[in-house]
């Protein structure tokens, strides 16, 4: 298996919102050679929230151990978060409650210890939007794009401001999630497709016309400037 595969199968997801090829290739790579991947468990458990698979959460969980995960940006989550995510599939409103409190309590002392970092900081504004901690969750939110504008850093700032505009969404700031994509969704940028379409984060946009446009621009090429 190659990265080259790879890539092209993720190309697929991005550009279609098509996660068959990109799941079949990762089931060769964990029943054939899984050391040529060593990230493989990250895409394996990005597959299971895409496809709202509850087993494979977990089993993407379990492969992955106490390592960071990431969903193919800079942003690393820890291991109570996906928890938390997880409950939140279940609807288990007091498991994802204790989930994403263990999740701030690890990432606020990363925050501490790196208070300039502006994805560890969006990670924990996050947190706090999935723990209703709405002015918490504003404030980091905001600090994070302040630190890394799309200004200053065309890739990074884009991942920053994804998640600026997924913490509006949790905590109910709809205006301001769609402001913020329908700002980015025209730059070349890892805001993708099928991201858009299936990644449950984005569930509290759905149905609304203002995200459900966003989502069908997102399927169109952006033209490089």
């Amino acid at each position: 298996m190659s990265k080259r595969k790879l890539t092209l199968r993720t190309l697929e997801y991005g550009e279609e919102a098509d996660i068959r090829p990109l799941h079949q290739l990762i089931d060769s790579i964990r029943a054939t050679n899984p050391g040529a991947l060593p990230h493989w468990p990250n895409y394996w458990l990005g597959c299971a929230l895409l496809e709202r698979n509850v087993a494979a959460v977990e089993n993407g969980l379990v492969a992955i151990g106490q390592n960071p995960i990431s969903l193919g940006d800079s942003v690393e989550f820890n291991r109570p978060f996906i928890v938390g995510i997880l409950a939140r599939m279940t609807n288990d409103g007091a498991g994802a409650q204790a989930a994403f409190t263990a999740a701030r309590a690890e990432q606020e002392k990363i925050v501490q210890a790196q208070p300039n970092f502006a994805q560890g900081l969006v990670f924990l504004g996050l947190i706090d939007a999935g723990l209703g901690r709405r002015e918490d969750a504003l404030r980091e939110g905001r600090r994070a794009v302040e630190l890394l504008p799309v200004e200053k850093d065309a890739l990074e700032g884009v991942i920053v401001a994804k998640y600026f505009a997924i913490i509006a969404a949790w905590i109910g700031e709809k205006d301001l999630a769609c402001q913020q994509l329908d700002s980015m969704i025209r730059r070349p940028s890892a805001l993708c497709y099928g991201d858009l379409k299936l990644l449950p984060f984005w569930e509290p946009l759905r149905g609304d016309p203002r995200f459900e446009k966003i989502v069908e621009e997102a399927k169109q090429p952006v033209a490089l400037k």
